[in-house]
C-alpha cells in the first residue's frame, strides 16, 4: 500500500486508514487498522463479502466475525491483534483482497 495516498485518525483505540483516490482513478476504500505486534492488519469493510475463509484459515484463531455489516449486508470480520503473529495467510486466502496485512519494517 503506498503510504502517502493514506490518512490516518484513531477511534476508539483502533486506527482508521482512509485510502484516497487518485483524481480520475480507482475509488477509495476506508479500512480499520489495528496495531500487532509484528505491524498491522486492516480489514475493508466495503469489500468484505463475509465467506468467512480467513477465519477458517487463520493458525492463532483470532479473526471472528464482527457485528458490524460489511459488503452485501453480511457480517464482516475482526482480528484481536494482541494474538495476531502478522503471518498474512488471511489475506493471501482472502478472495475479495478485504484483508491488508504489513509487516513492521526490521531495525539493523
Amino acid at each position: 500500500m503506498n503510504n502517502e495516498n493514506l490518512t490516518k485518525q484513531v477511534v476508539e483505540g483502533k486506527q482508521k486508514t482512509v485510502k484516497k483516490a487518485e483524481p480520475g482513478k480507482r475509488a477509495f476504500f476506508e479500512g480499520i487498522r489495528s496495531q500487532t505486534a509484528r505491524g498491522s492488519w486492516t480489514i475493508f469493510p466495503e469489500l468484505c463479502k463475509g465467506c468467512g475463509l480467513c477465519i477458517e484459515k487463520c493458525p492463532t484463531h483470532v479473526i471472528s466475525w464482527s457485528s458490524e455489516l460489511g459488503a452485501y449486508g453480511t457480517n464482516r470480520v475482526e482480528v484481536k491483534a494482541d494474538g495476531c503473529i502478522t503471518c498474512r495467510i488471511c489475506a493471501w486466502h482472502c478472495p475479495d483482497a478485504a484483508i491488508s496485512v504489513d509487516l513492521k519494517e526490521k531495525r539493523q
